[in-house]
């Protein structure tokens, strides 16, 4: 199969074109999607990534000069952001660095040696590496502290095996993909339009949406309470009392205030009709307490088998768990699927979104068959139903509500009360 070359400068690329932005767009959403699909899988570690969603990036290398393949990794950053509710907590910050070290590896080594030399395989394994070693950096300082020594080796290893799987399941999409091989062959360039017509035996046809059964009754008073929160309240006027409130929150680093915190953000996270796994967020904390438990420190309060629980250990595990916990439930009360950011970039957000969308409804398609066809036949549907524009999808005017704008106050100074509360109990 043919491919561009890396260092050409016929590398395809043609930023600010229709096409361009189109195609960004669309392995824009496709990063958000398979997001959404790994963070349903469970795991222990909260910024911890099977790396699902650098399967387009990987694509991308043939397809992006250097500028748009960055782009495309910023809108998967802020599109994670605001899709899995941690656009306010440490997550988004691993998840900046992670991605942007990865991407910038990942290109650099398909700069220099190509995938002839190392194939997807090798690059993919040599991203997740470095996406892993900056994030165990970050997590060590933030979250952790020196236990993170004992989880270290398990998480470099599981990066280097799903690296490696991943780019093992790119290659094979490259290999069979009609929508890849447009670009791989002809390079993206604005005639791709008549060369869909004479490369695409596989029919665009619609596929049936999603059938869902009866929602239970807790679903619908849930999708309520959604429907009421997102009608409410501005999407802007929400993200700003969101970040108020997180600057409040993080002044105060007492446990005691710290859980009282956490109580009041779930308990907004669960009006604004969010989901929440009670147990995924439990075992996220419960990981972080217990890697603290391995270094002790303090006065011994308990000694189960081999493990000491120490007063120091157990208070840092926990101030870190409530905190990391809180900002997570700020981020899903008061981050809105509908907030579009400022300039191109936010444009070029919003239109993934809605591509995203699309492709929820498309989901049913993943039910049978191969799924390496069923996201090819995706990627050429949609890229046949959408043609990128800027204002596509407007953001929502700003609401004239002032019982919004009045709740909001409310929100924010029930948080500083309970800040200024512990200071007036020492």
């Amino acid at each position: 199969m043919l491919m561009p070359q890396p260092g050409n400068s016929d590398r395809p690329g043609l930023s600010g074109s229709p096409e361009l932005l189109r195609t960004l767009a669309l392995l824009g959403s496709l990063c958000l999607f398979l997001s959404a699909v790994e963070y349903l899988i469970p795991k222990p570690l909260p910024f911890m990534r099977i790396g699902l969603a650098n399967f387009p990036l990987l694509l991308a290398l043939g397809i992006f000069k250097q500028k748009d393949f960055f782009l495309l990794a910023l809108i998967k950053v802020l599109g994670q952001g605001i899709i899995n509710g941690t656009f306010f907590s440490y997550v988004f910050l691993f998840s900046l660095a992670g991605t942007f070290s990865s991407a910038a590896v990942m290109y650099g080594v398909y700069a220099l040696f190509g995938k002839k030399h190392l194939g997807f395989a090798g690059i993919g394994c040599a991203g997740a590496m470095a996406s892993n070693a900056i994030q165990l950096v970050l997590a060590r300082y933030f979250i952790f502290g020196p236990a993170l020594r004992y989880m270290a080796p398990p998480f470099l290893a599981s990066g280097f095996i799903t690296g490696i799987a991943l780019g093992i399941i790119c290659e094979y999409f490259c290999r069979h993909s009609i929508w890849y091989l447009r670009y791989s062959r002809f390079g993206h360039t604005g005639s791709d339009h008549s060369m869909a017509n004479e490369t695409s035996p596989i029919p665009l046809q619609e596929h049936d949406t999603v059938e869902e059964g009866k929602k239970s009754l807790f679903e619908q008073w849930r999708l309520q309470r959604s429907s009421r929160w997102n009608n409410f309240f501005n999407a802007g006027g929400l993200f700003a009392a969101g970040l108020l409130i997180t600057l409040v929150f993080l002044i105060n680093r007492t446990v005691e205030i710290r859980i009282v915190h956490f109580m009041f953000f779930y308990l907004l996270a669960w009006f604004s009709g969010k989901k929440n796994n009670v147990f995924i967020t439990l075992l996220i904390m419960a990981g972080i307490v217990l890697c603290n438990l391995l270094v002790p420190y303090g006065k011994v309060l308990a000694v189960i088998g081999p493990l000491q629980i120490t007063q120091g250990s157990l208070y840092s595990g926990l101030e870190k768990a409530f905190t990391l916990g809180g900002l997570i439930m700020i981020s899903r009360a008061f981050i809105k699927a509908d907030l579009r950011l400022p300039g191109p970039v936010g444009s070029l957000l919003a239109e993934s979104l809605r591509i995203l969308e699309q492709m929820r409804e498309k989901k049913s398609m993943f039910g049978k068959g191969n799924l390496i066809t069923n996201i090819d036949t995706m990627l050429l549907e949609l890229e046949t139903q959408n043609t990128y524009q800027q204002k596509h999808v407007p953001g929502r005017k700003m609401q004239r509500n002032l019982k919004s704008i009045f709740l909001l106050i409310t929100m924010i100074l029930i948080t500083a009360a309970i800040t200024v509360s512990a200071h007036c109990s020492l």
